[in-house]
């Protein structure tokens, strides 16, 4: 991909002389701030190359801001951008920036911060005691009443209806403790449902 000015609009075309359409950034996802951005911006390099000041400084402020805009083209579009410097006449790559690593690990801290295990621990042991006192709650009183495979599939609906939840919130920061605890109270809490059962 190629960004030029031609006139005093910023234009994006296809790399090599095969490609002679021009697009407006309007017309690609690259969205409106970037696209009105380009514009502007070949809007003072067109008026740069019409003045008869000396350009220097100027130049290599419209330059820089060019090189700018065109990483962050490269960056939206995924591919490198060949930016021809409206000054100069240069032709420059400009390569996307590289991606940032998109898989963080489960207990991984937010942003700059560490990871609260302390905290994190104590809540978990406690929402982990709540579910094996509900659980065992539910696993005695349906066996009390009902037969014991009742009781197997009571418990069985609840840690399936419980599983979705938790596999969902167990990458959110504040609640995956939570989700910890839910589901090592769960997991515990099947062996008192077997020895109730059995």
């Amino acid at each position: 991909m190629e960004l030029r000015v031609r006139g005093d609009r910023a234009v994006l075309k296809g790399h090599g002389d095969v490609y002679t359409r021009e697009i407006n950034p309007h017309s690609l996802a690259l969205g409106v701030e970037l696209a009105d951005a380009l514009h502007e911006w070949a809007q003072v390099a067109a008026a740069l190359r019409r003045s008869a000041n000396d350009p220097s400084e100027a130049a290599t402020v419209v330059s820089r801001r060019g090189q700018q805009l065109a990483s962050r083209v490269a960056g939206v579009m995924g591919t490198p951008v060949h930016y021809v410097d409206p000054v100069t006449g240069e032709q420059v790559v400009v390569p996307p920036p590289p991606r940032a690593d998109e898989s963080p690990r489960l207990f991984a801290g937010v942003g700059d911060e560490p990871t609260p295990w302390a905290t994190g621990l104590v809540v978990a042991g406690f929402v982990a005691a709540v579910v094996i006192v509900a659980m065992m709650a539910l696993a005695t009183a349906l066996a009390a009443e009902t037969a014991g495979w009742l009781v197997l599939l009571a418990a069985v609906v609840v840690t399936a209806g419980i599983a979705p939840s938790l596999w969902l919130a167990r990458k959110l920061p504040i609640i995956r403790w939570v989700a910890l605890g839910a589901a090592a109270g769960v997991v515990l809490s099947w062996f008192g449902v077997l020895a109730v059962v059995f």
